[in-house]
């Protein structure tokens, strides 16, 4: 902490015999002073020095006399784990790092005070009007044209105005990056010539990754964030709380292990009663999340970039660990409760990744009220059901309406569910219905990365193709896809550059493509303008409507005022469809009816969404309630937006193509 010209340096070590704390020259990290803390308070090392200034370079080791599996020796320089910027990024080098690990380490900044400088209001953004458009702060703009040079890939680039109102158009209301935290790209993949991209593997929890500034990021990543207050969009970001870059048994020493291991990382007894590091994330360790220690260090970085930087929320990579507790997993685990508790993120955006690979990972549904949970069961179910696959309708109306098998009536908010197609793990939605078979033969692991499991498919070829039928099936199959991802219950989550029709090349793990394989293309031909096009229009029907963003059933004691009186299910023939219908594997077409309740008044809604996935056009019988009334087809994804489309008003009878989806809004005629 800087204050007058003053710097009290502090930090956590336990088992030490001393702290050295190391000042580097700011041009070339060479020594300046090396000063052995005096003072001790617990396990609180800490010295206050005259004369420091903003942007002094510092670091510590670590002198515990021995050394063994989980001790630092003093010839490692270690991040302050609290440190609030890093001077450079931080890059794996085996032969900078043997030895003395000075040079290839990142060094901590002293930072001055914040400003009091007044900074734009968050936006207030209503549950159900809430749309996640997830993103990388690089890949976002580094080949966009309107972008400046110096800042493409760069926090001042993700928020210039050009990109704001690209955004803005769209229709969505939050953005959601993905990780933004310093990072150090795993060893075996930098010896590879490859680099972690996406970000997923912290070295810090407070410090705004240094690759996306110029100068100055952690003054930069601000900015970022105010632009898109003011642009009236909230701030999500995605953190790492789960496991650090530091891996396993043989992983590199970089700050937490040298300065607290027992305490940081979760262990486990061998059959032999050796002691293992728990890898419940798949990534060589787990953080111990319910050690005092480490929940206090989360629940400050966590106020931090609230209070701070500013951020509206956070999406939480692998949930499940933040609930272990320490072993298994307790929603009422000691994390998990303080976060629920504590006041400065009371109006903060929750998010969580319900699931990890430990015992009992799997807890879709277990987060409490307060928390939004990312829905695998939409996103597998709704790929299925639009490819054909049989057996799959009744499950996909039960995804339609807010998957209340999951997020129960009376306990869960209708829109608790985060709807996906397509996520940062997967395929594009270009590649969803371009490739049946994952493509990551560029990643060097034989192609043997990434789910195998993707419920995508080619429609006839794998990959680019110039056959215009296929070309169309696909667009048409973009359209069903995206059109059901914004006009069911939950809250939608859009893969950024879907809307530009953005492609992997059939790559559904491009972590280590740090090229054009993952940077978004903002040159559109007609296809892909068309699409963006239709996008908008989708994005403003659900914007639009009362019902189509939140249904509030009579039945839900969730809610007090219900918007909905009645909502009825339809076999194609008129009829209504009874519990054999929804078991029936040729079961493909299906229409739902949502009638509003009359309390809504002059904004009462009345809609038809009717769906066919078979192989051959279905007439639909259309329910009549007047005699003058009758259906105004407001969507059909056989087109790409609706000026293109006829205006179609429908009292009894609807041809509905295969392949496709139509939305239907009730209205009286004039005679």
């Amino acid at each position: 902490m800087l204050s007058d010209n003053v710097c009290n340096f502090a930090v956590t070590c336990t088992d030490a015999r001393a702290v050295i704390l190391c000042l580097f020259h700011p041009d070339t990290e060479e020594t300046l002073d090396e000063i052995t803390m005096p003072a001790r308070s617990g396990d609180v090392w800490h010295v206050s020095i005259k004369g420091i200034e903003a942007g002094q370079l510092y670091g510590y080791r670590v002198d515990r006399g021995a050394e063994s599996l989980h001790y630092a020796p003093t010839d490692k320089l270690l991040i302050d784990p609290y440190a609030r910027q890093l001077s450079r990024p931080l890059h794996w080098d085996a032969r900078q790092y043997q030895g003395d690990s000075q040079f290839m380490m990142a060094k901590s900044v002293v930072v001055a005070p914040s400003s009091d400088a007044e900074r734009p209001a968050k936006p207030i953004v209503e549950k159900h009007r809430r749309i996640l458009y997830e993103t990388h702060v690089k890949g976002l703009t580094q080949q966009h044209p309107e972008v400046p040079a110096e800042q493409r890939g760069k926090y001042l680039g993700a928020s210039h105005p050009a990109v704001l109102e690209h955004l803005k158009s769209l229709g969505i209301t939050s953005v959601q990056f993905m990780p933004i935290a310093a990072f150090m790209p795993e060893p075996y993949i930098t010896e590879k010539g490859l680099t972690n991209y996406w970000g997923y593997n912290p070295v810090n929890y407070f410090a705004p990754e240094p690759r996306y500034g110029q100068s100055d990021p952690l003054s930069e990543c601000k900015q970022m964030v105010d632009a898109y207050h003011e642009a009236g969009l909230e701030v999500i970001v995605d953190v790492v709380y789960n496991h650090t870059a530091e891996g396993g048994k043989d992983g590199p020493v970089l700050s937490f292990r040298g300065m607290f291991p027992h305490q940081a990382y979760l262990m486990e007894q061998t059959p032999k009663g050796g002691l293992v590091y728990s890898n419940h994330s798949g990534c060589g360790n787990t953080v111990y999340s319910a050690h005092p220690l480490m929940t206090t260090m989360i629940m400050d970085a966590l106020r931090y970039w609230t209070n701070e930087i500013g951020v509206d929320g956070f999406r939480f990579d692998l949930a499940a660990c933040l609930g272990r507790d320490p072993q298994q997993f307790s929603v009422f685990s000691g994390l998990l409760r303080a976060i629920n508790q504590d006041p400065d993120l009371k109006h903060s955006v929750l998010v969580a990744e319900p699931w990890d690979i430990g015992p009992g990972g799997y807890q879709l549904g277990t987060f409490g009220a307060r928390w939004f949970e990312c829905n695998d069961k939409f996103r597998d179910t709704v790929r299925a059901f639009w490819r054909g696959d049989k057996g799959t309708t009744a499950d996909f109306a039960t995804r339609l309406m807010g998957s209340r098998d999951v997020f129960h009536k009376g306990y869960r908010s209708i829109n608790t569910s985060v709807n996906n197609v397509t996520y940062h793990d997967g395929f594009t939605l270009q590649d969803l219905v371009s490739y049946a078979e994952r493509h990551n033969e560029a990643n060097g692991e034989e192609n043997r990365d990434g789910h195998g499991h993707n419920l995508s498919a080619n429609y006839g070829v794998e990959g680019d193709t110039r056959d215009p039928a296929i070309l169309a099936m696909r667009a048409q199959q973009k359209r069903n896809l995206f059109a059901t991802l914004l006009l069911s219950q939950g809250t939608p989550h859009i893969l950024g550059g879907d809307e530009l029709s953005r492609t992997q090349q059939g790559n559904n793990n491009a972590y280590c493509q740090d090229n054009e394989i993952s940077w978004f293309n903002w040159e559109l031909d007609k296809y892909k303008q068309d699409f963006l096009a239709f996008c908008q229009t989708v994005i403003a029907v659900r914007q639009q409507s009362q019902l189509l963003s939140r249904m509030y059933l009579p039945d839900d004691p969730y809610q007090l005022h219900a918007n909905v009186a009645e909502v009825n299910w339809y076999n194609p023939d008129g009829s209504d469809k009874g519990a054999g219908d929804w078991q029936s594997g040729e079961n493909k077409a299906f229409a739902v009816e949502i009638v509003g309740h009359k309390e809504m008044g002059d904004n009462f809604e009345h809609w038809l969404l009717c769906f066919n996935t078979a192989q051959r056009d279905v007439k639909f019988t259309t329910p009549l309630k007047t005699p003058n009334g009758g259906w105004s087809l407001v969507l059909d994804t056989r087109y790409n937006h609706p000026p293109k489309q006829p205006k179609l008003r429908v009292q009894h009878l609807f041809l509905q193509a295969a392949h496709s989806f139509a939305l239907f809004r009730y209205t009286d005629f004039p005679r």
